[in-house]
């Protein structure tokens, strides 16, 4: 589409019902990212109150119609994906804005292929709009969909704001609180030699959250830890929209004899003795939960194209399929305004891969009965542009059948996210998430996640070894595929314990197709016997990058922070050998310098008694900034075992993370923690 074009929802499907809106981008460096926002506008271009207004900290509206579901890694970064249910929109509801805003005086100029895509509810990609010309702006509205007669159209927009976030939320209604609830607290000068102050903002009190209805403080832009001169007057925190229930992080004290007692559990895995057991009992725990936790089941269903309805699961259902029935391990059915919307689910456990017939047959069987979608769960984790199973779709059908896939990490990762962060309904809620969790994580459900860089691991190995890998294998190409997996869960593991957002980074060109990356990552490995990848987490001041050296067997974990603005060079490295007192004593810390030649570098240990060290003997070198990283020996085994590959990158990222980046200085945060969270911390 180009700017200013409209076109009718109906025109482009026959299902759209529920869409599904992508906000995305591409950032050269890797760091550039932005935050979505959606307002509901009533006939005169106003939200009705504050609560229409969807952002970070209010992400899913009650009804149902609007929930903004965070980010999914894409070929070039990721996008931002927001689920409409257009049927439950109220009726006095107009008009849809769909905005995204960046934060620190950052600009969408800074980053490329700006775009907004729109999908079906069945998954097919209906329409996509680049914005162009948004150089100077730090807010931007992408699109809008909006009623006509009976049904609902989208407009491409693209008009920028730079005013931000705030000055985009003021043109709608939205009241933007000025004074701020908390004190600002200043933190001592660290060293005799600057003058520097660290501006924090403290949680906000427990018994200060306002109800849904109070106004919403638009979210800050992100201000530099250390600023000169009379510190600001930070703006309010954006509030949650209510109370809700999560669980706390200390273990209460047990009323067991001893340690060998064991805690009843709702969900037991002791007399599970077959992968057969083990599928039949995971779709059953799973599905029973969904079906009574509506905050668990809507993480998991609206990018499905679910609407929030009632919902009912059911498990071991016969279904006719020519001379022979099948049984599909369970069928989802959500009804909401007497419509119903029904998918297939196919799980499995362990290493047990997907059957390409049986999903075909499941297929073929839902586009017969008019379900909307087959959903499979298994280990494996699917990557854009490889699916896990091939199947073939008969365009001669009108309705079209969606095929979705779930990993096992994903699910125990949404469940993380809920109980322990940002909470559910009620507690009986939380507990049999608990529940679920616990079971998921046991040893014994089947249910770990990916677990098994496949059969080419130890071929690659030693031809990297030999150094007879050749440009072109496809066993390099299937081990390229399976540490991207491998990250993908990491993110998946690290972001359900800290919280945050944690997403893999790919540097890639505009346009680039994910198989064309893959294969040039593979020649890569060939030549220089890597595996590289980048995380990014939120809230930490720079990407994690991850590099496994296949010829030394060694691990390296590291992070780039950029240097201070203010203060003198040798402040900066005093401060940040005072940051790292309890890191390791091995860890490595290099000077970044303006120029190609490295700067000085040295073990933490050996820099603690003489952090003038790491200033660069000609005074006259700008220093960048630091980097620090972390060595470990890499597993050798293709498995999820102890001494395994898998583990070990696991555990050399936990490592880093708890031992090294806890301790750096981060971004002022933009998000205010809940009662629950400070209570819990």
């Amino acid at each position: 589409m180009i700017k200013g074009s409209n076109v009718a929802l109906a025109d482009l499907s026959d299902d759209v019902g529920s869409v599904i809106v992508s906000l995305g981008w591409v950032s050269p460096s890797g760091e550039g990212d932005a935050d979505v926002s959606v307002l509901l506008l009533d006939a005169n271009g106003k939200v009705r109150s504050d609560s229409d207004f969807y952002f970070y900290n209010h992400p899913v509206a009650a009804d149902g119609s609007v929930q903004l579901l965070g980010k999914t890694p894409t070929a070039d970064g990721s996008e931002d994906r927001i689920s409409f249910d257009l049927t439950a929109v109220p009726a006095e509801i107009d008009r849809i804005v769909v905005a995204a805003s960046r934060y620190d005086e950052a600009r969408f100029g800074e980053l490329e292929d700006v775009r907004i895509t729109l999908g079906d509810a069945a998954g097919e990609g209906l329409l996509r709009f680049a914005v162009d010309d948004v150089g100077a702006v730090t807010a931007v509205i992408f699109g809008e969909l909006y009623r006509r007669g009976d049904g609902w159209k989208f407009r491409a927009v693209g008009q920028g704001y730079e005013s931000g976030l705030a000055g985009l939320a003021t043109d709608f209604g939205v009241d933007i609180e000025d004074d701020a609830a908390e004190d600002v607290q200043t933190e001592a000068a660290l060293d005799a030699e600057a003058d520097e102050q660290t501006v924090a903002t403290p949680p906000v009190p427990a018994g200060e959250q306002g109800p849904a209805t109070a106004p919403t403080a638009v979210p800050a832009p992100r201000r530099p830890e250390a600023e000169a001169a009379e510190p600001r007057k930070p703006a309010a925190r954006p509030r949650t929209a209510k109370k809700k229930v999560t669980l706390p992080r200390t273990v209460k004290k047990t009323l067991a004899e001893n340690d060998s007692w064991k805690a009843a559990r709702l969900f037991p895995v002791s007399v599970l003795k077959s992968d057969r057991d083990r599928e039949m009992r995971a779709t059953s725990v799973l599905l029973s939960v969904m079906a009574q936790v509506p905050e668990f089941s809507r993480r998991l269903t609206a990018g499905f194209g679910a609407p929030a309805g009632r919902m009912e699961t059911f498990t071991e259902v016969t279904l006719p399929h020519g001379d022979s029935p099948r049984r599909p391990d369970g069928v989802i059915r959500v009804e909401r305004a007497g419509k119903l919307w029904t998918a297939l689910v196919e799980t499995k456990t362990n290493g047990n891969a997907l059957k390409a017939d049986q999903v075909q047959a499941y297929m073929d069987i839902a586009a017969r009965r008019a379900y909307e979608a087959v959903i499979t769960l298994t280990n494996d984790v699917a990557l854009e542009g490889s699916p896990l199973v091939d199947v073939k779709i008969d365009k001669r059908r009108k309705h079209k059948v969606a095929l979705w896939h779930l990993s096992w990490a994903e699910v125990a990762h949404q469940a993380q996210m809920l109980i322990r962060h940002e909470g559910v309904g009620n507690a009986a809620h939380a507990w049999l998430l608990q529940e679920l969790l616990h079971y998921l994580q046991h040893e014994n459900s089947g249910c770990h996640g990916f677990q098994n860089m496949g059969p080419a691991w130890v071929p690659v190995r030693n031809g990297i070894d030999d150094e007879t890998l050749c440009q072109g294998d496809a066993r390099a190409l299937e081990v390229v595929e399976n540490w991207e997996r491998l990250i993908r869960q990491v993110c998946l593991r690290l972001g359900g314990e800290l919280g945050q957002k944690v997403l893999p980074v790919q540097r890639a060109k505009r346009g680039t197709d994910p198989n064309e990356r893959r294969n040039r990552l593979a020649d890569q490995l060939c030549r220089d016997g890597r595996l590289q990848a980048e995380l990014r987490i939120d809230g930490t001041p720079g990407v994690l990058a991850v590099s496994a050296d296949l010829r030394t067997g060694k691990l390296r974990t590291g992070i780039e922070i950029p240097a201070p603005e203010q203060g003198y060079p040798l402040s900066w490295a005093k401060r940040l050998v005072r940051r790292l007192a309890e890191a390791p004593a091995d860890l490595h810390v290099e000077t970044l310098v303006d120029n190609e030649s490295g700067g000085p570098r040295g073990t933490l240990e050996r820099l603690r008694p003489e952090p003038a060290d790491l200033l660069p003997k000609d005074s006259g070198t700008g220093i960048t900034g630091f980097r620090l990283s972390l060595l470990k020996s890499m597993g050798s085994g293709r498995g999820n075992a102890e001494t395994g590959f898998i583990r070990s990158v696991d555990d050399a990222v936990h490592r880093f993370y708890t031992t090294v980046v806890v301790h750096l200085d981060t971004p002022a945060t933009r998000r205010a923690p809940s009662r629950e969270r400070s209570a819990a911390g």
